[in-house]
């Protein structure tokens, strides 16, 4: 372990960081403003969910095309131009200019910039350039994200109640123009870092370059997709609609906030389980189990009512977010291989941020038509044995 941290500190740190940064356009940074973005823009809760939701879809169609650049540009390159998008996205925010296309747009740059673009520069970087090693790779980089998901909602509580809502945008955007200087400070050694990497592919007669149409044909993308898609699709509806998962449970809101804690600590815990095994496993079967923890926090969610059980429920909540990031990550590389990999993670990620803009209208609708925990529940414990049992079934080498 040590021999790993000390191979290539930088190129961690590039990746633990730009994760942190990708914060700013996660589902749980956003929401921390949805009632100041409501109360100014005069918009309900279903309207300001559609418009999230419609920006959100429409990221993630025009990510495949982008993401992909990541194949063809310097890496410092692709960084400098997303990091510049977040921090135009945080300004834009900033400006809160009364006009629903406006927020429409901004809403869209940060999900587009941060979820989308930032989150698959971190982990594709991770991917390709520490070999054998990539499992623990993703797990330093993905480790930024769960100190985000930790400390941002602490820190904007009360950066919010000293200087208002606004200004946190504009500290935000502040704070990626910070790190851009520090990004190439950190990736000033890229260009050889590179070089070897071409050269270890070109050394390698198996290797293919693989093109989006050609990914987009081959049954082996469709039979371990739902694989990847599951945990984002299930996970961020239940996240958006926890205000009333925990009053048809009569938590509290201090509950809820003490879940979180127990959140973290069982993310990083799956962070540390998860990079280990993939470099010492086979990743196409240890991927299969990566959607177990999340199997049993639904169950406990359906069948418990006690305080102890919201506890156990975000523990495990937790421990699937940290173990399905390092090995959905991994699974794709050893699919696909490397030198295609920007194709590749360009097309999942674009479907993953598609799969989070979706569950929250869907689970929305059930509530609204009368159904409560036990339908959401039933829907994605089929959509989790479904995800686990199409690789099995097809037998796939």
């Amino acid at each position: 372990m040590k021999n790993f941290f000390s191979s290539d500190p930088k190129l961690l740190g590039y990746g633990f960081l730009i994760l942190f940064f990708a914060s700013y356009g996660q589902t749980f940074f956003i929401s921390l403003f949805n009632e100041n973005i409501r109360q100014y823009y005069k918009i309900s809760d279903g309207e300001f969910g559609l418009i999230y939701s419609v920006a959100t879809t429409l990221s993630s169609l025009i990510l495949v095309s982008f993401a992909k650049l990541i194949d063809y540009i310097d890496l410092r390159l692709y960084s400098f131009l997303i990091c510049i998008g977040l921090s135009l996205s945080c300004f834009g925010m900033f400006i809160f200019y009364n006009n629903i296309f406006y927020l429409f747009l901004i809403i869209f740059a940060l999900r587009f910039f941060g979820q989308g673009a930032m989150s698959h520069a971190g982990e594709t970087t991770m991917v390709r350039y520490f070999g054998k090693n990539r499992g623990k790779a993703i797990s330093v980089s993905t480790l930024g994200g769960m100190i985000g998901v930790t400390i941002l909602p602490l820190i904007v509580v009360k950066l919010s109640k000293n200087f208002g809502d606004q200004n946190v945008w504009l500290l935000s955007s502040l704070s990626m123009v910070i790190f851009i200087p520090l990004m190439f400070l950190i990736l000033n050694n890229h260009k050889d870092r590179h070089t070897n990497f071409i050269d270890n592919l070109k050394n390698n007669h198996l290797s293919k370059k693989w093109k989006t149409k050609e990914v987009l044909l081959d049954s082996k993308f469709y039979v371990y997709l739902p694989l990847s898609l599951a945990a984002p699709f299930i996970s961020t509806g239940l996240m958006f609609h926890q205000i009333f998962i925990i009053n048809q449970k009569n938590w509290s809101f201090e509950m809820l906030g003490t879940g979180y804690i127990f959140l973290g600590i069982f993310s990083i815990i799956g962070l540390l389980i998860g990079g280990p095994i993939i470099d010492k496993f086979d990743t196409k079967r240890t991927a299969l189990t990566s959607l177990f923890p999340l199997l049993i926090g639904v169950i406990v969610l359906l069948f418990f009512e006690s305080y102890i059980f919201l506890i156990i429920y975000m523990s495990f909540y937790g421990l699937n977010l940290g173990l399905s990031t390092p090995l959905i990550g991994a699974l794709w590389a050893e699919i696909y291989g490397l030198e295609s990999l920007g194709v590749v993670k360009a097309l999942l990620h674009a479907s993953m941020v598609l799969a989070s803009a979706l569950s929250p209208l869907i689970f929305g609708y059930l509530i609204d038509w009368g159904f409560g925990i036990l339908m959401i529940v039933t829907i994605s414990i089929s959509i989790i044995l479904f995800s686990t049992l199409l690789p099995l079934y097809k037998k796939l080498p």
